[in-house]
């Protein structure tokens, strides 16, 4: 009998609860410093991030967010990253090829916050918007650093020139 109900339980949950991650989000944790000082601000400590997969559905990508995305130089990475511009928009590089770059129609160009000590847009160029799978929502974990995020690009790395 209770096999039965488990088996049951099994059957409705397993389906549901795989629908709500790959549809709504899910938790994840962030390893590295690339983020600094937003996210992991003492290497001691690691953060873990709500990832929204229904926030980025329809590309609704906005400079600033904190995305999650497959790495273009390994797929099976996933990377967390601020978006620093967004297509159409001119951006001054740090160390590109191309001192100043126009991000190209579905592409975006995105930036660790811990210049000097990420590999982003800078190492790789313009990110395709198909290796977009999720934007950090808020920070989960550790209780004391529960906080939603902030969507801003810092002051000296905005677009020299913006399409909006």
């Amino acid at each position: 009998m209770w096999l039965r109900s488990f088996l049951r339980s099994m059957l409705l949950g397993v389906p549901i609860g795989v629908t709500f991650l790959d549809t709504v989000g899910y938790v994840a944790r962030v390893e590295g410093i690339s983020m600094q000082p937003v996210l992991n601000p003492e290497s001691k400590n690691t953060d873990y991030v709500f990832l929204s997969r229904w926030s980025v559905k329809d590309y609704n990508i906005k400079r600033g967010d904190i995305i999650s995305l497959v790495s273009p130089k390994d797929p099976n990475q996933k990377i967390i990253k601020r978006v620093v511009a967004l297509e159409g928009d001119i951006v001054s590089t740090l160390g590109y090829k191309n001192q100043f770059v126009r991000v190209p129609e579905g592409h975006i160009w995105v930036e660790g916050d811990h210049t000097g000590h990420t590999l982003d847009s800078n190492t790789f160029g313009p990110i395709s918007l198909g290796l977009v799978n999720a934007r950090a929502v808020c920070i989960v974990w550790p209780p004391e650093r529960w906080q939603a995020l902030v969507a801003k690009v810092p002051e000296h790395r905005m677009p020299v020139s913006s399409q909006i």
